[in-house]
């Protein structure tokens, strides 16, 4: 049902970083889709995320996503919000106990982090135009603006689709290189002329890096490649299936 890192298993708090099993969802959303975006049943997703906030020891409306919309846009959350009223946001951080928070995510790059000392959390979603935008930076500048220490955060990165799997096309290549120089060790030679293959892990870890994070762990598991285990966005697209379930990937300080 979910899967942990070593880096983020800190006294008094918790976290996942869930796969698709141990839900009710059926067909293309089998079965642990937190999607409130996708066309899946409203009464799936929500059961299915009262079973994910129950893992991590809060109630139901505890558990909270962002709109999010591939944005360098970070946002705290004091307590919890309604679908109605959740923030356009693509990180979220917090200093209250029982209260987590979560990215979704269906082959973008989840990042949960963690100050133990300061007791402050944080989730960022990092897709390609998140990460060149700066999210990691501004979400790290969010929990210090909490208390945090920069150079006592630890981060982990989750499952998203990996390098052999994701390639892309001159246009992404030419925008990384003219924002970010730095970044063109993480593209590979693809089979198709003017493509490449994109390594956005390491593509985050570097932005991690390159932030003064000291403290990183990358799982390294490929969402495309296993579907048995993950939802993914570009394998559904390649399947012609029409729409696709949901991760959510949260992190949560536990109450008093």
């Amino acid at each position: 049902m979910m899967v942990k890192a070593d880096t983020l298993a800190i006294p008094g708090i918790r976290h996942a970083f869930f796969t698709r099993e141990g839900g009710v969802s059926s067909g293309p959303y089998a079965s642990l889709n937190g999607g409130i975006g996708s066309a899946d049943s409203a009464a799936h997703v929500t059961e299915n995320r009262a079973r994910m906030a129950a893992a991590l020891a809060v109630e139901p409306h505890c558990l909270i996503t962002a709109y999010q919309i591939h944005s360098p846009c970070v946002v705290v959350a004091e307590a919890p919000w309604t679908f109605e009223a959740r923030p356009r946001a693509d990180g979220i951080v917090t200093r209250k106990p029982a209260l987590a928070i979560g990215v979704s995510t269906a082959d973008c790059g989840p990042v949960l982090l963690a100050e133990p000392e300061a007791r402050v959390v944080g989730a960022a979603h990092a897709g390609w135009r998140g990460a060149l935008a700066g999210i990691v930076e501004a979400t790290i500048a969010a929990m210090e603006s909490l208390g945090a220490a920069r150079d006592r955060i630890r981060a982990a990165l989750g499952p998203m689709i990996r390098q052999p799997n994701y390639e892309v096309g001159p246009d992404l290549i030419d925008r990384f290189a003219a924002e970010d120089p730095e970044s063109e060790s993480f593209f590979a030679p693809a089979p198709r002329p003017r493509h490449a293959l994109f390594d956005l892990g390491g593509y985050v870890a570097a932005r991690l890096r390159r932030a003064g994070i000291r403290h990183i762990e990358d799982i390294g598991l490929c969402t495309y490649a296993e579907p048995g285990l993950f939802f993914s966005y570009r394998r559904a697209t390649h399947r012609a299936e029409g729409d696709y379930g949901r991760h959510v990937n949260a992190i949560a300080l536990m109450g008093d």
